[in-house]
């Protein structure tokens, strides 16, 4: 707004299971949790789980002292879920570049468990949708009461909850003025504490060998111009996973994958830059290499790159990969990894001739428009969907359903914000002043 940064930083593993998201504060006078914030960023986080820290989400209101920015719009009344006008809530849902920019980051992170610290009332919000054992957990570490502090409009936590089905956002009230260094300590170790607990219910990654394509500033340039003239995006990055693509290599071995994946080449059937990848390949014997960086962009899938993980299986008929199976087991567990991380639904694991019905396609050049290829038709995507959901753990069932049974997550094509036409809108997608407001990783 007034040229100040949101600074985020990340710190512990990159492919960690567990993503965490700790808000320090969102109203310009209640800064007691700034003093959280820098104790969790000295601390660390434990293996097995990558945190994000964000000291202040209103750098202006800091500066002026007061609770609204520099607009006067209290921005935790500014999300889409129930948003109402006259609560100092801007003109619109989202109207400020602020909240714009924790959605991005939301949708960036994907938060397992996110808390918001405010001021004053002294307790931990039974935020609805979030979990309710979490929470109470969190509460008894630090000597709050957990109680609902009742229905507000166009709040983030209730945002998050309701259009992220298993996340679990909520609210810690600190006491009136500045957080002493024991009470500081005490609430970032709740944090990690209260993680950990979170972890458990997380679907555990199968073993994964690195095995690299080179993928450099060549590459990546050649893939940000080619989602420009596909997607209408500037950027290489994959941010928003939101289906998951079969493939089959029609090789005999994982080595063939890669050297066709290695050498930055046009493409022999539509002669485009980058050359064509997937981030993954299961070998026939079950092992799993990744090829490509899960924040990346690969050319597998014509439509959907901006959003799909591709995963190649070494084999010459579909029938031969369900026969095998090592190599079945090892996919269903890596795609089962990938949607306990990511709140991909089973209905979004698809086969590559199944891209034209996904409802996140998108294709500007239009000899494209109706491009896909044979590989996994709709007779084994569906019986690879069966098998899927069977064996989803209970992690990934908690994701789908949201974990707090009392309150039913909708489903994310139900539950759409403003001119939403897939229920999400892609965050790097032109979005008028967004860029107003600088988010800064650090320590990525």
């Amino acid at each position: 707004m007034q040229g100040r940064p949101i600074q985020v930083r990340s710190s512990g593993d990159p492919d960690a299971a567990l993503r965490v998201l700790v808000v320090g504060s969102i109203h310009g006078n209640e800064t007691a949790g700034h003093a959280v914030i820098r104790r969790l960023r000295a601390l660390g986080p434990p293996h097995g789980m990558r945190i994000w820290t964000l000291r202040t989400v209103n750098p202006d209101g800091i500066a002026a002292g007061r609770r609204e920015n520099a607009h006067g719009v209290d921005l935790n009344r500014n999300f889409p879920h129930r948003w109402r006008p006259g609560y100092h809530s801007g003109a619109r849902p989202l109207s400020e570049p602020e909240s714009r920019a924790v959605r991005r980051l939301v949708r960036q992170v994907r938060p397992d468990v996110t808390l918001w610290y405010h001021q004053p009332l002294r307790q931990v919000d039974l935020s609805a949708g979030a979990d309710p054992a979490l929470v109470r957990a969190y509460a008894r570490r630090v000597g709050l009461p957990a109680q609902r502090i009742g229905f507000l409009p166009g709040i983030a936590t209730r945002w998050q909850n309701t259009y992220f089905p298993g996340t679990s956002a909520f609210v810690v009230e600190l006491a009136p003025g500045r957080l002493s260094h024991a009470a500081a300590e005490r609430h970032a170790r709740a944090v990690l504490a209260v993680a950990r607990t979170a972890r458990t219910t997380a679907a555990a990654a199968p073993p994964i060998h690195q095995w690299r394509i080179p993928f450099g500033a060549e590459r990546k340039g050649d893939m940000r111009r080619y989602a420009q003239r596909h997607y209408g995006i500037d950027d290489f990055r994959l941010t928003n996973p939101r289906v998951i693509v079969l493939h089959l290599s029609v090789t005999d071995t994982a080595q063939a994958v890669y050297n066709t994946f290695a050498p930055n080449r046009p493409d022999p059937e539509l002669h485009e830059l980058p050359g064509v990848c997937s981030h993954y390949v299961i070998a026939k014997n079950g092992q799993i290499f990744q090829l490509v960086s899960l924040r990346l962009m690969c050319r597998h899938t014509v439509g959907l790159n901006y959003t799909a993980v591709g995963i190649e299986h070494v084999g010459r008929s579909e029938a031969g990969v369900f026969a095998r199976p090592r190599q079945l087991r090892a996919s269903l567990r890596l795609v089962a990894w990938l949607r306990d991380r990511y709140g991909v639904r089973v209905r979004n694991v698809i086969g590559h001739n199944e891209s034209l019905g996904s409802p996140y396609h998108r294709e500007r050049v239009k000899r494209l428009q109706h491009q896909t290829h044979a590989d996994f038709p709709r007779r084994y995507a569906s019986r690879y969907r069966r098998l899927l959901g069977s064996a989803t753990p209970a992690a990934g069932r908690a994701r789908a359903a949201g974990r707090n049974n009392s309150s039913i997550a909708a489903p994310f094509n139900a539950c759409k914000e403003p001119h939403d036409s897939h229920g999400e809108i892609d965050n790097r997608l032109p979005e008028g002043r967004l860029k107003r407001v600088r988010v800064r990783l650090v320590g990525r």
